[in-house]
């Protein structure tokens, strides 16, 4: 039954994701507000989707704790479900994204009229101080911020690299960066088809003030994020799904400078 849900689903939201994605094409033309609206919409109807026919609900913890003014939010990525919850509930944050997303028909293109900062990794550190630019000048609109800062989906229980670019964006906007820890990938893992019902926790953790260190902050924010994910996960009393890890030497190597980046995945 779980997987006749999980078909059912998948064939709706690749549907309407079609369906809307035509259907607006002429909103490229029209101010960004347009397409920011469009994206809480699709957001929204796509949550709901995957409540009304699998059944995964969501919970939110620690929403005392969001900043009222300027926040940098870095988040846990382990499922496609943060790209579609975080936009919908933060409401038009400046999301961080790599440049070639920008590439993939309808989401590249209006995540790019709705005002995604993107970075183009093959620019080296030069893509660093873009991204405190496009970092700054958003949060001077009054929007905040939304990164992933390990750089790309994990699975639930894999231990990853927080990429040094969340220490740029803290170091140069001098905003608060406030962790966010979940479990959402027990529930809609890594590249994998079927979903799961229960209830995701999404868990907004004290925020880490300017100030501190590099060394410091590093720290403070993949304990803060780990600790409180692995809580979370062995609170839902599922076992992670299994899925294969590429080898990280399948991949083959990447410049130094690539590593300062904070990338997006959609992988």
């Amino acid at each position: 039954m779980i997987t006749l849900r999980a078909a059912v689903f998948n064939a709706a939201f690749y549907l309407s994701c079609l369906v809307i994605g035509i259907a607006v094409l002429p909103g490229l033309l029209l101010p960004r507000g347009f397409m920011q609206g469009v994206g809480k919409y699709w957001s929204r109807y796509s949550l709901w989707l995957l409540k009304v026919i699998v059944g995964t609900r969501w919970e939110i913890r620690g929403s005392e704790r969001i900043p009222k003014g300027p926040a940098i939010f870095a988040i846990k990525h382990q499922s496609a479900w943060d790209t579609l919850f975080f936009p919908a509930y933060l409401g038009n944050p400046a999301m961080i994204a790599k440049k070639e997303l920008r590439l993939i028909p309808f989401y590249g293109w209006y995540s790019w009229r709705a005002g995604t900062i993107w970075v183009d990794r093959k620019r080296g550190p030069a893509a660093l101080r873009e991204l405190v630019r496009g970092a700054r000048a958003a949060l001077d609109e009054g929007r905040v911020i939304a990164v992933f800062p390990q750089g790309t989906r994990t699975r639930s229980g894999q231990v990853a690299p927080y990429q040094p670019g969340i220490a740029a964006l803290y170091a140069g906007t001098d905003a608060p960066v406030v962790p966010v820890a979940l479990n959402s990938g027990l529930f809609w893992p890594r590249r994998g088809f079927v979903k799961r019902p229960g209830t995701i926790v999404v868990e907004f953790l004290d925020p880490i003030p300017p100030g501190l260190s590099r060394a410091a902050f590093m720290e403070t924010l993949q304990h803060r994020i780990d600790t409180k994910t692995a809580a979370l996960e062995a609170e839902a009393g599922l076992p992670p799904p299994i899925a294969p890890e590429m080898p990280a030497s399948a991949a083959g190597p990447r410049p130094a400078a690539v590593k300062d980046v904070v990338d997006n995945s959609v992988d």
